[in-house]
């Protein structure tokens, strides 16, 4: 993976974890890899990793069971939820972008669909 070094590592990390929730390659009920195995995976700090957890069990993507590890929650409600703000969000990036280019919201979404038509 590579990293932005204008956000967090422990960041990039979690949105990494949530973009594969959302997009099915990880399944609901699913055992995530331990601590040690996403640092190795991710080239990161154990620790990195453990905040990365604590973080999505924060937002209720993930859960612990004591002794068992990390999964991935078994609630839908939570995934689309959580497939609905990261929609959001890549919307907001793309709309402040365009208005930085100088277009304004109209000419963004015109623009897409124009790019959709071909």
């Amino acid at each position: 993976m590579e990293y932005n070094s204008s956000l967090p590592i422990y960041l990039q990390a979690a949105n990494s974890i949530k973009r594969d929730i959302v997009t099915g390659k990880l399944s609901p009920g699913v055992k995530l890899p331990s601590v040690r195995e996403l640092a190795v995976a991710y080239t990161i700090n154990p620790n990195t990793v453990s905040r990365v957890y604590k973080e999505l069990e924060m937002e209720g993507v993930c859960f612990t069971r004591r002794g068992m590890g990390t999964f991935v929650t078994e609630d839908p409600g939570k995934v689309r939820q959580l497939k609905e703000e990261m929609a959001g969000t890549l919307i907001r990036e793309f709309l402040e972008g365009m208005e930085q280019l100088g277009f304004s919201r109209a000419e963004a979404i015109g623009l897409l669909e124009e790019e959709q038509s071909k």
